[in-house]
């Protein structure tokens, strides 16, 4: 099958990916943060800049959204 793909609604330059990290990977500065947490959900752009690490992946995805941006997860 060779289907083109058209990309996202709205995506583009607007595109970040959602991933876990586990808190154990982190700083310590982070890791004192994190109240008992064993994961965190990051929120990066497409060339690996960390914009945001957050409690849960759901809260990652509104907050891109928030901020006018196409959330991606990745595993």
């Amino acid at each position: 099958m060779d289907t083109k793909f058209a990309g996202l609604p709205g995506g583009g330059d607007r595109i970040v990916y959602v991933r876990p990290v586990p808190v154990a990977d982190l700083p310590e500065e982070i890791r004192a943060q994190a109240a008992g947490l064993e994961r965190l959900y990051a929120v990066h752009r497409p060339d690996g800049e960390c914009l945001a690490l957050v409690r849960d992946r759901g809260l990652a995805f509104v907050l891109a959204r928030q901020h006018d941006l196409v959330p991606v997860s990745v595993h």
